[in-house]
């Protein structure tokens, strides 16, 4: 009696069970949307610190540059007198600075001027801090300071205001000085969606010393053809 020989349908199917070749491209198929979600997890979080990181590296420079403002006039008798335009020049710097996040396109930047004056109260007279101008930029209009804005400089009528700044300790101003504070309040919106992380809104302040002599009881002098960029 012959062999019978293997038809070529049970062949075929013999070396397909032998045949090892696509075993990687099936475990990549697998894995692959895991390790897929743990980059773009990755991406978001990253995205979210470096992005926190610039919001707070704005608020900075913005109240470095502030604390500068006048240092070019060359008035060597009269300390000089800060203008909207000072303001302003600032506050485009920082549009450009920040473009990469669109800052004032998405948040709101708060500067105040803080400082202090002698208040007598019963017969006390003791150093009030208190905002004698504050000046604002960016689309959040919604956005108002979490800080006094009762005291100003016609008369401090708020004798808790002590100094600005989350937590205990609170930047204040000394005498004949002012403090340059900043606040900015900025809509994040993820990379992703809502897919690993939610809308929030990020927040920073800095605060700088004012560098040069300054003539604070004129507070802000207008600029010829200069919007104010009042809050």
């Amino acid at each position: 009696m012959s062999e019978q020989k293997p038809s070529k349908l049970s062949s075929l199917f013999k070396r397909l069970l032998k045949d090892r070749s696509g075993v990687a491209i099936t475990e990549l198929a697998y894995v692959f949307p895991i390790f897929m979600g743990f980059g773009m997890y990755g991406t978001e979080t990253s995205y979210m610190a470096i992005t926190n990181m610039k919001i707070s590296q704005a608020a900075l420079t913005l109240a470095d540059n502030a604390s500068r403002m006048g240092q070019t006039n060359d008035s060597t008798t009269l300390a000089p007198t800060i203008t909207e335009l000072d303001i302003n020049n600032n506050f485009q710097g920082l549009g450009l600075q920040s473009n990469s996040v669109r800052l004032l396109q998405r948040g709101r930047v708060i500067l105040s001027s803080l400082e202090v004056k002698n208040v007598t109260t019963g017969g006390t007279t003791v150093a009030q801090q208190f905002v004698r101008w504050r000046r604002c930029q960016g689309t959040r209009t919604s956005y108002t300071t979490i800080y006094n804005d009762d005291a100003d400089s016609n008369g401090v009528t708020d004798t808790s205001f002590v100094g600005m700044g989350v937590g205990a300790t609170k930047a204040t101003a000394t005498t004949g000085s002012a403090v340059m504070f900043v606040e900015i309040e900025y809509q994040y919106f993820p990379l992703f969606g809502d897919l690993f992380a939610k809308n929030r809104i990020m927040r920073s302040e800095a605060a700088y010393n004012i560098r040069d002599d300054r003539n604070l009881a004129a507070g802000v002098a207008p600029s010829s053809g200069v919007t104010a960029s009042t809050c």
